[in-house]
């Protein structure tokens, strides 16, 4: 049925996507680090918050708003300074957290931990407010989408949501690990605000980094 859509080496996309995604950056530094502060619970919220922002590029992608960006170079600034900005501002919080007192040490780390739906809403910002994402969709799916496909548009859209849902089981594995660490690994509980400034100063790095990607030349 794929192959009739004009879909191209489906097994190749499966494994280069698995590949990617198990490639540390902003969405995995998320997830564990949410997972390491507010347990499994937050960690796999995490996730689906990254994915509900990558079903919203895919989407852009499919009806031409990643084209734009690709080819407009005050549109891919205007999301870029708002990634950047939106990734500095995690990174400031996290690196301005207070350490726990010695009481909060023993607690289980929900209770120190933002509400799941903040968890949920920054994970979608994180992605949603990071234009690589959307050229990155651009640049991967199409090459697995035939030149003569009858419908380039459903093509994209179902690579796009099978990207997605394959990132899922990768990403709850991160939550997972992260997880268990946080609860079975003292160390890692004692040293918690320490992760935070860790996670927070690799999120003011990639916001950094983001604000000084270069537009696409067109």
């Amino acid at each position: 049925m794929l192959e009739s859509l004009g879909i191209e080496h489906l097994g190749l996309f499966v494994l280069a996507g698995w590949l990617l995604n198990l490639t540390p950056g902003p969405d995995v530094l998320y997830i564990v680090s949410s997972a390491l502060r507010g347990g499994v619970r937050a960690g796999v919220v995490a996730a689906l918050g990254i994915t509900a922002g990558c079903f919203v590029h895919t989407l852009a992608a499919a009806v031409g708003v990643s084209a734009l960006l690709a080819t407009s170079a005050t549109a891919f600034a205007l999301l870029k300074w708002l990634g950047a900005a939106y990734l500095l501002y995690v990174g400031c919080k996290l690196l301005l957290s207070k350490p726990p007192s010695a009481l909060t040490l023993d607690a289980a780390p929900a209770d120190a931990a933002p509400g799941l739906k903040a968890v949920l809403w920054q994970g979608f910002l994180t992605n949603v407010l990071n234009p690589k994402v959307a050229l990155f969709f651009l640049a991967f799916v199409p090459q697995f989408i035939a030149p003569l496909a009858p419908n380039h548009a459903l093509a994209f859209v179902l690579l796009g949501l099978l990207f997605n849902l394959n990132a899922l089981p990768i990403n709850f594995g991160y939550a997972l690990l992260a997880g268990w660490a946080a609860t079975h690994m003292s160390m890692v509980a004692q040293g918690r605000h320490w992760l935070n400034r860790i996670a927070g100063a690799m999120f003011v790095g990639f916001g950094i980094k983001l604000a000084l990607t270069a537009a696409p030349q067109a």
